[in-house]
């Protein structure tokens, strides 16, 4: 018996994706690409710690790596950018793959200053091409299904809304001293922000008002390290938000979100990794998820998934794919959560609410 011969005629063109940055999180989205993102191929790997893009481009299958980025903006091969690099380098890698004609999907947060990031965004806007922020949860199931039952109603006018994050942790934060100042803010919070944003879709963020501390590692609270944080935010249509993070939950990755209208509540998420509950003599137990890549494994891929078929719709002239709400998040996204994060950096340093219009363009994380 002979084999039955295969052609590729007629099959759609993958999208090649060009991955910056190889450290935990762009080593899982090069993975995600490589392995669970159909019509797409991981065509180069850029990292200037060029062992590490090596060893990533070996395990995936990727023929391309390279120490400096501008090899992937400069490739005519490659249609588009995932940027995953440490984000004080977001807002201009983000601009050099517009000029150079790149679609491209950015980390949070695309930017440290809305100064940086309107540059980076009138770059995008300049050249055409497709941008998208990596706000993952929007693609998580349940996260999903609390927002379908918003787009229709079904919970009335949100009033008061609620968003959760609690990383995993043991009781200390090892590597406390190595994380940026207000990375509570402007990398965990930010994801708050955008669900909340996305939850009460319509409305502004007006005021916000953070309070935070140092209290998984209060030896560090002088060096201005803070682990722990509380935002209450007052939205454009009276709706009342708080948004909560800590950065070690002994229990597991918890992560949460919330929504009461005039018509009832809908809830998003669970600290538990599935519904299964156990019942022995010692009492009630559930198995709890330890990393965000286990936790959001399908929403990381899914995000991925949306950015490569709207960039194969924008090359090959045919219309994204549309859905029962809005789903993918964009420029104006990305934007408005950065403003939220910087309004709360002066927040904290003022002791009060501090009115998200009244942040500067050249307010900046860290000054």
């Amino acid at each position: 018996m002979a084999y039955i011969e295969q052609h590729s005629a007629g099959l759609p063109t993958p999208v090649r994706l060009g991955l910056i940055g190889s450290g935990w999180m762009g080593a899982f989205h090069g993975e995600s690409i490589a392995r669970r993102v159909p019509g797409a191929v991981l065509a180069a790997v850029a990292d200037p710690n060029v062992d590490s893009a090596a060893s990533v481009a070996s395990q995936l299958g990727t023929a391309k790596v390279t120490a400096d980025a501008a090899d992937i903006m400069a490739d005519p091969d490659i249609d588009a950018v995932i940027i995953a690099s440490p984000a004080r380098f977001h807002a201009s890698l983000i601009a050099q793959a517009a000029a150079a004609g790149k679609h491209v999907f950015c980390e949070k947060p695309a930017a440290q200053s809305l100064e940086e990031l309107d540059a980076a965004l009138r770059a995008v806007e300049t050249a055409g091409v497709h941008f998208q922020i990596g706000f993952n949860r929007r693609y998580a199931t349940d996260f999903q299904a609390a927002k379908k039952d918003l787009a229709e109603g079904i919970v009335g006018e949100p009033q008061l809304l609620r968003s959760l994050t609690r990383d995993p942790g043991t009781g200390s934060i090892g590597h406390a001293a190595r994380i940026p100042a207000w990375t509570i803010f402007l990398e965990t919070l930010i994801h708050d922000f955008d669900t909340l944003n996305w939850f009460n879709e319509g409305a502004e963020p007006v005021e916000v008002y953070a309070v935070a501390d140092a209290l998984v590692e209060p030896s560090l609270r002088d060096q201005g390290f803070l682990d722990t944080a509380v935002v209450t935010i007052r939205y454009s249509n009276g709706a009342l938000a708080v948004a909560e993070a800590n950065f070690s939950a002994l229990y597991g990755y918890d992560v949460r979100g919330e929504v009461f209208g005039s018509k009832g509540m809908v809830q998003a998420g669970r600290p538990t990794e599935t519904a299964a509950l156990r019942y022995t003599a010692e009492g009630l137990s559930a198995e709890t998820p330890r990393l965000n890549v286990e936790l959001f494994r399908d929403a990381y891929t899914d995000e991925l998934v949306d950015f490569a078929a709207a960039v194969r719709a924008r090359r090959d002239g045919a219309q994204p794919p549309s859905g029962a709400f809005t789903l993918t998040p964009g420029a104006a996204d990305a934007r408005r959560a950065l403003a939220m994060a910087l309004a709360c950096i002066e927040s904290v340093q003022q002791g009060g609410p501090v009115a998200v219009t009244a942040v500067s363009s050249n307010s900046k994380a860290g000054v």
